[in-house]
């Protein structure tokens, strides 16, 4: 059964049968906002653009790695002293499958928008946290989108064997008004790999932003 994630909460990666969890995923579900139009006779859809990223951290507190979508404009990473986005870490341990501008129209499809698939048998010996965030690229502040759910699970970007842990986003108030989540980290504990849900909301109107309280303020 999965676990319901609350906020600062902290978790050993291991599954009922005692294994470790190695290879996951983690990822991102939302809809699109939708009303009806004039007597009900169409509908209206608002597409919601949320961005999954993740920052990696070395043992001297560096930042070494990132993913987070290749469409933000390079001047403006710049600015945050931030590379071009990429959807693969150096040492290929984790991957993402793209940027979704959109949301799920129609309804939950009951499969993730943004993903990032992770294997910690390859993650580079020298990293020791992985931060998760979220960033809204649109204008809506999260209370606004009909249902946002973050979670890992065993399985593939297109299907789901096992889930894990999962946290509703949505549902929550604290995230009313906000723009950004830095959602959780992976942590190395005398070489165990465990997940801590932080679940600090943020005003942040760009991942630079996200990213630079990361490292100035959570490590």
């Amino acid at each position: 059964m999965a676990i319901n994630l609350t906020k600062g909460q902290k978790i050993d990666l291991r599954k009922s049968s005692g294994e470790t969890l190695t290879n996951f995923c983690v990822g991102v579900n939302w809809g699109a906002i939708e009303t009806k139009g004039f007597l009900g006779l169409s509908k209206n859809v608002v597409e919601i653009d949320l961005d999954l990223s993740c920052v990696l951290i070395d043992d001297q507190n560096k930042l070494c790695d990132h993913l987070y979508s290749p469409l933000y404009r390079v001047e403006v990473l710049q600015q945050f002293g931030l590379p071009k986005g990429k959807l693969v870490s150096v040492d290929g341990a984790l991957k993402h499958t793209g940027d979704d501008l959109a949301g799920d129209t129609g309804g939950d499809d009951g499969l993730d928008n943004e993903i990032i698939t992770v294997d910690l048998s390859k993650v580079d010996a020298k990293v020791n946290q992985i931060f998760f965030f979220l960033n809204n690229a649109g204008k809506e502040d999260f209370s606004q989108i009909p249902y946002a759910k973050i979670r890992m699970y065993e399985g593939t970007p297109t299907r789901v064997v096992s889930e894990f842990a999962s946290y509703n986003v949505s549902a929550d108030s604290q995230y009313v008004n906000k723009r950004s989540i830095i959602m959780g980290k992976l942590y190395k504990r005398n070489g165990e790999w465990k997940f801590s849900a932080i679940g600090d909301p943020t005003d942040d109107t760009f991942l630079g932003q996200t990213i630079h309280k990361i490292v100035q303020s959570y490590l």
